[in-house]
């Protein structure tokens, strides 16, 4: 990640990406333009990379010059567009294609078409780095396309940020997301991984995700995912990964804002840690740590067979429905305490003393993050 002023930004598109659409353009132009002579105009400021690079690979004679035209204010894209830096040659009768870095909005297109209208060129096409179909809204032909992008603001390769990251030779995209932190909460039967996903849900303000809870919700509710959830569990079937993601992301969608979120229950196997990490990454997210409470298990089994005594619960009273339930945890967690650890993200917590010891420790890691 790099920091230009006071934003983070990831990276997004390579150096030899950028050289490989380059190239296909410039091949794709010389073909179509045939003996002409073409004219190619940059606009500044963001252009002056993309025309560089791209002449080099052009392989046939050009000519190559630029205009300035004012077209946004900071970093925000304004209807009031005006011609600064006016054109020197005459292009009567000639093959004029446009390099531009970026295209979004289309605005400055507009001014661009009204100006070689003027000019009486034989034909105007427009060629593109970077375009975001999304935030497109003119109705002008877009003749060359070199990467589809997302509509999300990027800097690196003749674009900036308030003046900074022109010169970077690959994009970069905005972190919108910037100081969120994330973990999944482990721990066997008993532990009192829930009490303590309270305690840190409050001291943090974070939001806590139990995939149980998520499950019950949707199905008391009877959303769409729940039904679907339904339909599987009513025939006895395992819930698709894929159902339970989609039910997760309605979750973090709904507390865009928030500090960041505590796992629950959720991810079980690699496969769903993937997903989890997929999910996170689309949020400009990512899952911080996993944190396990750590306790001996004949301490598990007292503390649940105490439990049972107020709970009611059928699995809090039998030793060896008990001892069944820790041993699956353990079968489940080891292979993600592989899949995070080889990440520098797991971190085991000493599970046993009064809660408020616990929740020190569990502090203690969730402050180095």
């Amino acid at each position: 990640m790099i920091k230009l002023h006071d934003k983070y930004f990831k990276p997004f598109i390579s150096a030899q990406q950028i050289n490989d659409a380059l190239g296909r353009m410039a091949n794709d132009i010389a073909q179509d333009v045939g003996d002409e002579i073409p004219v190619f105009i940059g606009i500044l400021n963001g252009s002056f990379m993309v025309v560089s690079d791209f002449v080099k690979k052009f392989p046939k004679p050009c000519e190559v010059t630029f205009i300035k035209l004012a077209s946004y204010e900071g970093v925000k894209s304004t209807e009031d567009i005006q011609r600064l830096i006016g054109l020197t040659q005459d292009l009567t009768g000639r093959t004029v294609i446009v390099l531009e870095d970026i295209i979004d909005s289309g605005n400055t297109l507009a001014e661009v078409h009204r100006i070689f209208k003027n000019e009486k060129v034989k034909t105007l096409k427009i060629a593109t780095l970077f375009y975001k179909p999304e935030a497109y809204k003119k109705d002008f032909k877009l003749h060359y396309i070199g990467i589809e992008i997302p509509n999300k603001f990027i800097v690196g390769f003749g674009l900036d940020y308030n003046g900074l990251g022109r010169n970077i030779p690959e994009v970069y995209q905005i972190k919108e997301t910037q100081h969120m932190t994330n973990f999944v909460l482990f721990g066997p039967p008993g532990a009192g991984k829930g009490t303590q996903a309270e305690f840190l849900k409050q001291k943090y303000n974070l939001v806590h995700i139990s995939t149980g809870d998520v499950f019950r919700y949707n199905i008391k509710n009877e959303t769409a995912l729940g039904m679907l959830a339904k339909s599987y569990m009513d025939k006895g079937d395992l819930v698709p990964d894929k159902v339970t993601i989609d039910m997760l992301n309605a979750e973090v969608e709904k507390n865009a804002d928030a500090n960041g979120f505590i796992f629950d229950g959720f991810p079980r196997t690699n496969a769903q840690a993937q997903a989890l990490d997929r999910l996170m990454d689309s949020k400009d997210s990512q899952i911080n740590a996993m944190i396990a409470l750590e306790v001996e298990d004949e301490i598990l089994v007292e503390r649940l067979l105490k439990r049972g005594k107020t709970s009611g619960r059928p699995d809090d009273a039998d030793k060896s429905i008990i001892r069944n339930r820790i041993t699956e945890y353990y079968n489940k967690t080891a292979i993600l305490r592989d899949y995070y650890s080889t990440q520098n993200k797991y971190f085991g917590v000493d599970g046993v003393g009064s809660i408020e010891e616990i929740t020190q420790r569990l502090s203690a890691v969730i402050d180095a993050l």
